[in-house]
């Protein structure tokens, strides 16, 4: 299976055009396959209901990357070291700006064994951990925070959501996690977890923020939904991201600001449904 470089859909070895994004495929002959190898088989094991841990079983050889703080227990012989991503200073530093505009720490925690070890991860507060294969050159987008863990071949980086509206109104902001592979990459996110197949120019409407990942050939905007009176009394909010297919798309049950408002609804303002309080809101002032 081959995958289009530019937005990472796969594309049959016959295709004339990207299904994703309709550009041509070398001028209609058929495309190459993958660059670089396929990464080595991880093996994992994912334990947990909504407080789930992953559990790495390393092999002489293999690496992976997590976040700071992800780590709850390893054997004795994995080695850990934290380092910044890239070969020259230049990219060291580049990288620690990308990761910081992702919300994330500026290193990375590099873990690794001379002989068969084990590591476990989890995130930071009740949801899911989701494992995704990618090929070589194929990209998966994720909400900044949700990023967990992934093999050494897997390449992190920043996207930028390529509409105004997506940005501003999406819940996500203008930055985005582009993993590409080829290798295992582990994405955590609250509550539990939907996966949606979206065919061809098939298209699902979610709540901004309620986003977890996403494919690279999904088309992903926001979109002003229903009438004055859904908007206002509602509770719904007025926007929500419609992405369209071809591609997968994983939607979470609870984001972590919804969690905080319920957990603490005396700091918040308590539930989310909120009614009249849009136009009181919207006249009234502190001065």
């Amino acid at each position: 299976m081959a995958f289009w470089t530019s937005c990472g859909t796969a594309i049959a070895a016959d295709a004339r055009f990207c299904p994703g994004c309709g550009q041509s495929v070398a001028g209609g002959t058929a495309p190459s396959a993958p660059s670089g190898p396929a990464a080595p088989k991880l093996d994992y094991e994912i334990q947990g209901s909504n407080l789930q841990i992953a559990r790495i079983k390393l092999q002489p050889g293999q690496e992976v990357y997590a976040e700071a703080g992800k780590m709850i227990y390893k054997t004795a012989n994995v080695q850990w070291d934290t380092r910044m991503g890239g070969q020259t200073l230049g990219q060291k530093i580049w990288g620690a700006l990308q990761r910081k505009l992702m919300g994330e720490s500026l290193f990375m925690t590099y873990f690794y064994s001379t002989m068969p070890g084990e590591a476990g991860f989890a995130g930071s507060y009740p949801g899911k951990i989701q494992a995704y294969e990618l090929a070589p050159g194929q990209t998966l987008f994720a909400q900044r925070d949700a990023f967990l863990l992934a093999q050494a071949s897997v390449s992190p980086q920043i996207a930028l959501v390529k509409k105004l509206g997506a940005g501003l109104f999406g819940g996500e902001g203008f930055i985005l996690e582009q993993l590409t592979g080829p290798g295992t990459v582990f994405i955590h996110a609250g509550g539990d977890h939907v996966e949606f197949n979206l065919k061809a120019g098939e298209t699902i409407q979610v709540e901004t923020g309620c986003i977890v990942a996403f494919d690279g050939a999904v088309n992903y905007d926001i979109q002003l939904i229903g009438s004055i009176r859904t908007m206002i009394f509602g509770g719904e909010g007025i926007f929500l991201a419609t992405l369209a297919g071809p591609g997968r798309v994983v939607v979470q049950s609870m984001t972590l600001s919804k969690l905080r408002r319920e957990l603490a609804p005396h700091l918040t303002g308590g539930d989310e449904h909120k009614g009249l309080d849009v136009l009181s809101g919207i006249f009234s002032s502190d001065d």
